[in-house]
């Protein structure tokens, strides 16, 4: 129950945040360097990846969809979107994530940390 409560008290605070954060991203990717733009997009992405496809906090929704191919019907739609946009682009933000993914799982880096 503590961490439960802890993650309310704590999420109250961060969306917040969070709609503040993606209303500046909308107006740095517009306006802003790229590099800032493409961080706070890359976030998003981890985000999102975490949150509604139940991946991991630290890799993207195209390097999960590769991961989860065989087994998501999501992933593949995902696969087939991007490759619209960049040819095997699933299969190198996964070669280029799936380290770390490795690294994080090896040493228990995605074990509860509070309470």
């Amino acid at each position: 129950m503590k961490e439960r409560m802890a993650g309310f008290l704590l999420m109250s605070i961060v969306v917040p945040l969070a709609m503040l954060g993606y209303l500046i991203l909308v107006v740095v990717g517009f306006t802003g360097p790229n590099a800032r733009g493409r961080a706070g997009v890359r976030a998003l992405d981890h985000f999102v990846n975490a949150t509604v496809f139940n991946g991991y906090a630290w890799e993207s929704v195209s390097s999960h969809a590769w991961r989860v191919r065989e087994e998501k019907r999501w992933a593949r739609w995902v696969i087939r979107a991007t490759d619209h946009f960049q040819q095997d682009h699933c299969r190198r933000a996964n070669k280029r994530e799936q380290p770390v993914v490795d690294l994080v799982l090896q040493k228990g880096l995605q074990k509860q940390t509070i309470f």
